[in-house]
């Protein structure tokens, strides 16, 4: 299989859309090339899909994360991949919504869920942080869970005594690199549902179910 890397290099730059800034769309991760393909970084990869089927680049330096422009349901939307290792991805997510005046219902985050098999997909509209230590840091920073988020599975950790630390910084086989990028297009499918509004349509595609 290509590197994914490889497979965005060629990203021609779109110019941004008109306007202000009015929505958010945050993948979680940490960064480096260490980390390019470890479980925690689904949502760091779901965000560098979207980049190459928008046609934009995500990697302008602002608000301690790389970040860029598009347009995605009708909505000016700002891509993020905060920069300050997951624990701390609030900080990144807090200065940015306050530059652009972006309440925390129009910032939509994905991440990572050790809870699901690899590609089953949750949407919430809000609510507590599940023990996932990326969203905690967006809540506490934001001072709010009305958030909406698509959570990715990544696998359940393969033993009990496994350390889960461990097994979220572990790197996909290539067979669960596969089937994950094969589900970034219902990932990118129900993004464009809930920054429309269509929260309930974006659980209905892809709650409960790989290949909605």
């Amino acid at each position: 299989m290509a590197n994914i890397f490889d497979l965005f290099a060629k990203i021609g730059g779109k110019k941004a859309p008109a306007g202000p800034v009015t929505h958010m769309v945050v993948g979680l991760g940490n960064p480096g090339r260490d980390y390019a393909f470890t479980r925690h970084n689904a949502g760091f990869l779901a965000v560098d899909y979207l980049s190459d089927r928008l046609a934009v680049r995500v990697e302008k330096a602002r608000f301690g994360a790389l970040v860029g422009e598009a347009e995605m349901a009708g909505r000016h939307v700002l891509l993020v991949k905060p920069q300050t290792y997951m624990n701390a991805s609030g900080t990144a997510v807090r200065q940015a919504a306050d530059y652009y005046h972006v309440p925390p219902e129009n910032v939509l985050v994905i991440c990572d869920d050790v809870s699901f098999p690899v590609g089953r997909m949750r949407v919430r509209a809000g609510g507590s942080d599940g023990g996932h230590n990326g969203l905690k840091s967006i809540i506490a920073e934001l001072g709010s869970d009305a958030f909406p988020r698509l959570r990715i599975g990544v696998g359940e950790k393969p033993h009990p005594d496994c350390d889960l630390a461990d097994w979220v910084l572990s790197a996909f086989t290539k067979e669960d690199q596969k089937v994950l990028f094969e589900e970034f297009a219902t990932v990118e499918a129900g993004i464009e549902k809930i920054l429309s509004g269509d929260v309930e349509g974006a659980m209905q595609l892809c709650n409960g179910a790989r290949s909605c």
